[in-house]
């Protein structure tokens, strides 16, 4: 198991403390606020980006090379599982890339070590700047300084199958306000046949199940962990709306409303039974119901935000920061690649490769006729979140991680007390271990 402790010691044989002190001491901070910083830059701009969302960094640097001739962006994919030892041993090194297009929840790692460069002042000479997204922001955001800037979003949504909601009698809107209402609806498109199932969530993959059930807590203002980075603890023990969310997703198993494969599925085929039309609801992302369907499917799906037990509205606010580590070299031609992602012609193209602008001014006319099912999160921007935490690949992202055992405790073997008990007891010792 990747604790905070053992993060800090990756990649060179150097005690903690001596990472620490290598951070610490800190390498230079580049100036922002220098005359002329982010315009008419020179040279070379070093860009890492992780693997999973290359495709949303590949074109727009192609893009700004072909607009200029006095600046050139290299960039290096980095696997996403190898991105955060990668770049710690960098740091460590002293030998940093201008800019990292990191995962947004990833972000505090590095700026609890006062890593990154410090890009409050430019972010607040941006125009727009009010018009992006206030959860990529959050996460990049440490006693009111901000570290980062949002690029491109991957949020999670219920996904309604139109054709089958019409036959089955639900109205979506109707459905999505409370827990009682969902369970109602999908007891309706379970009857339209032995093949046609009402829900799917993928319950062996920790990731994907956290990206699309998490919301489902957020959406009634609370979350399974509390407190400020720094004295974090679980929320789960007396936390009614956890077990709700679990006596939901209970219910639905017992009573078959979910397909049977839903037990071992690891999200390597997620999506493939909702795009082949047999399931009713889907909590998922744009990219596997729209990028990965043809137009035909397109028009037999609408889109609404993941809700809570009494209704409320909240999705997944994933995707990318861009960060500028302490130590880049051109930090000036850095800047100016950002501004040029971040400009709406950039920002409107991202759905073309499976994601959401961060600009809530996208959504556009011209955006909304070519990309009407990728308008919702940027209409509904404010109930994007993700948490704040140290630990999150600990908690949620690992096989054997205290998120993912709690949900199939609950759900498959039916011990939601035990689970949530054995929870709250492993959410506090990880965050506890991380924070230390």
């Amino acid at each position: 198991m990747l604790t905070r402790r053992k993060f800090l010691g990756l990649g060179a044989a150097v005690t903690t403390a001596g990472f620490a002190s290598s951070c610490s001491s800190v390498l230079p901070e580049p100036d922002v606020q220098a005359a002329g910083f982010g315009q008419d830059a020179t040279g070379t701009v070093q860009v890492w980006c992780r693997a999973a969302t290359q495709s949303g960094l590949t074109d727009l640097v192609k893009k700004f090379n072909a607009s200029q001739d006095r600046l050139t962006v290299e960039l290096t994919p980095v696997l996403d599982a190898q991105y955060v030892t990668k770049l710690a041993t960098a740091i460590r090194g002293r030998s940093v890339p201008d800019l990292v297009d990191i995962d947004d929840i990833n972000s505090m790692l590095f700026i609890y070590r006062d890593a990154f460069t410090d890009l409050t002042e430019p972010l607040a000479a941006l125009d727009f700047r009010d018009r992006l997204s206030p959860g990529h922001l959050r996460l990049a955001t440490k006693d009111k300084r901000v570290y980062g800037v949002p690029y491109l979003a991957d949020n999670s949504m219920f996904w309604f199958n139109t054709e089958l909601c019409d036959r089955a009698d639900v109205d979506p809107d109707e459905a999505i306000k409370s827990f009682d209402n969902l369970l109602a609806a999908a007891r309706k498109l379970r009857k339209l046949g032995d093949d046609i199932y009402a829900w799917s969530f993928p319950a062996n993959s920790p990731g994907a199940l956290g990206f699309v059930v998490q919301p489902m807590v957020w959406a009634a203002d609370t979350d399974l962990i509390q407190g400020p980075v720094g004295s974090q603890s679980g929320h789960i023990v007396g936390n009614d709306v956890v077990r709700q969310m679990l006596e939901l997703h209970r219910q639905l198993w017992v009573e078959g409303l979910v397909p049977r494969a839903n037990f071992s599925d690891d999200a390597s085929r997620w999506g493939s039974d909702f795009r082949a039309g047999k399931i009713g609801i889907f909590p998922s992302n744009y990219s596997v119901v729209v990028s990965a369907s043809d137009p035909a499917f397109h028009r037999k799906v609408t889109p609404r935000l993941l809700s809570g037990p009494d209704g409320g509205s909240a999705f997944f606010d994933g995707g990318d920061n861009m960060c500028i580590p302490r130590g880049a070299r051109n930090a000036s031609g850095a800047w100016e690649f950002v501004r040029f992602a971040l400009d709406l012609p950039q920002q409107i193209d991202l759905p073309a490769g499976g994601y959401t602008p961060v600009r809530s001014d996208a959504r556009t006319a011209e955006f909304a006729k070519k990309y009407p099912l990728a308008t919702l999160p940027l209409e509904q921007i404010q109930h994007g979140y993700a948490p704040t935490t140290l630990s999150y690949n600990l908690l949620y992202n690992q096989p054997d991680g205290p998120w993912l055992q709690m949900f199939r405790r609950a759900v498959f073997d039916g011990e939601l007390e035990a689970a949530m008990k054995e929870a709250q007891q492993n959410y506090d010792r990880i965050l506890r271990q991380g924070q230390a």
